[in-house]
């Protein structure tokens, strides 16, 4: 059906360079008919709201009882939301990967995000679509201005949204909605698929670095509860043993290496919303980190953001750099930092005020136990461990890939029918009728690559 959509019979000229040409009997309107800014304040009645947030899957309510949600002591700038408000963040910063959100839900959501209600007559769901489309595609930025990148909310309603009739915003929402439900279906099976091999990749890691290569050879009790018994020849020592601290200040000339939790440590010039890092200009602000040095996040190492360095380079001053010991071999404990049972323990010594923003710090991470074994037996652990799932990374990485492509195949599709590129009014007239999908739940993963406390900012 997508495949058999076909351009509208004539167009005309928007003069919006983000649109371009749009149907000749679709309007032009600017956004102050279609929306109206709402500014009602909580104050001290916020115990009566619920938290709502803006994230990848949309506006969500934020769960209060795990610390997640937690209420700011001071309420003053928090505002009212409605069920079909349409929430805005009008920063054009790394924190906020999605920049507009149909609120599903009543609540309060911080002053930090500007809330629309909708003018009698308008469809917010066509106007989210058209606006996370041009968000997608990084369209909006002849709207921003200013030191703070900002979009000024008289100047977003000035600007002009394309408008088709009412009935037509109807087809292409029901459309997307099909259309995307589809897309959603192959999307999570084949994340289903790359859950399993990871599940199997887990179970070859953590037999292989926690008993050996050796079937044979006799156990005994490591004296740790989540290590179990461990080879006789093994021992348990502090990660102290292991690693020094490495604290050294950046240096110009080096590139900026940051930590993620699919791929290790990279240098990527691009932030994982697809937007130029923003750097510090001192670099003596970074740390600096050697050649096979390990490194990790204080705020997601619980999670699995740490890896090797591939090259000397520079890091952010938020993360703990740790210089391996004679004896240690670097890729032998990333495997075990890797390990569910290990981070867990992680979880454990990490403090905090909020659960889902506990740190660990070197004082802490120093004294936590983990194993000694000779030099060769690691290397050996390692090279069995690549060899053993050398395979599953293909098939993995190739569902990657297929993702992907998938996902860019959605944005350019949903750009194209909420800027009127394709006529959907016949297909969507031939959709059977059925529940909605819910869409975005893939989408959690996303923003998996780099907390944003983890961006350094432009001094």
């Amino acid at each position: 059906m997508i495949a058999d959509l076909k351009p509208y019979p004539e167009y005309k000229e928007s003069r919006l360079l983000w649109v371009g040409a749009v149907p000749g009997h679709w309007d032009l309107s600017p956004n102050r008919a279609l929306v109206r800014k709402r500014k009602v304040l909580v104050g001290n009645t916020h115990s009566e709201h619920q938290l709502l947030s803006l994230t990848k899957q949309g506006v969500i309510v934020r769960d209060i009882s795990t610390g997640k949600g937690k209420f700011s002591a001071d309420m003053g700038t928090s505002q009212r939301v409605r069920l079909g408000d349409l929430v805005f963040c009008m920063f054009d910063v790394p924190e906020t990967p999605r920049t507009v959100g149909l609120s599903r839900h009543d609540g309060m959501i911080t002053g930090a995000y500007t809330v629309f209600e909708p003018i009698s007559g308008s469809n917010t769901q066509y106007f989210e679509l058209f606006y996370l489309a041009m968000d997608d595609r990084k369209l909006l930025s002849p709207l921003y201005s200013g030191l703070r990148n900002t979009i000024p909310s008289d100047r977003f309603l000035g600007t002009k949204t394309p408008q088709p009739p009412p009935d037509e915003q109807v087809a292409i929402v029901r459309f997307l909605d099909w259309a995307n439900g589809r897309l959603e279906r192959a999307i999570r099976a084949k994340r289903s698929v790359i859950a399993l091999l990871n599940e199997q990749k887990q179970v070859v890691i953590h037999r292989a670095v926690t008993r050996g290569l050796d079937p044979s050879v006799t156990l005994k009790p490591s004296g740790v509860p989540w290590l179990g018994d461990i080879p006789q020849h093994w021992k348990v020592v502090r990660n102290m043993a292991l690693f020094a601290h490495r604290v050294e200040a950046g240096i110009a000339g080096l590139p900026v290496l940051q930590v993620s939790l699919r791929s290790g440590i990279t240098a990527e010039e691009l932030d994982q919303f697809g937007r130029p890092k923003r750097l510090i200009a001192d670099p003596t602000k970074y740390k600096r980190i050697y050649r096979s040095d390990i490194a990790y996040n204080t705020m997601r190492m619980w999670q699995g953001a740490v890896g090797v360095s591939p090259s000397h380079g520079l890091v952010s001053p938020a993360y703990v750099v740790l210089n391996p010991r004679r004896n240690t071999c670097p890729d032998y404990y990333d495997f075990i930092f890797h390990t569910d049972v290990y981070k867990q323990q992680v979880n454990r010594h990490s403090t905090g005020i909020v659960s889902d923003r506990n740190r660990l710090y070197w004082d802490s991470f120093k004294q936590m136990p983990n194993l000694s074994l000779p030099r060769f037996e690691q290397a050996e652990i390692v090279a069995f461990i690549r060899s053993e799932t050398s395979g599953l990374n293909v098939v993995i990485s190739r569902l990657e890939r297929e993702i992907k492509l998938l996902r860019e195949y959605r944005t350019r599709l949903v750009a194209d029918v909420v800027t009127g590129k394709l006529d959907v009014r016949e297909a969507a007239a031939r959709l059977p009728d059925e529940a909605a999908p819910n869409i975005g739940e893939d989408d959690t993963e996303l923003g998996d690559e780099i907390e944003p406390s983890d961006e350094v900012v432009a001094a």
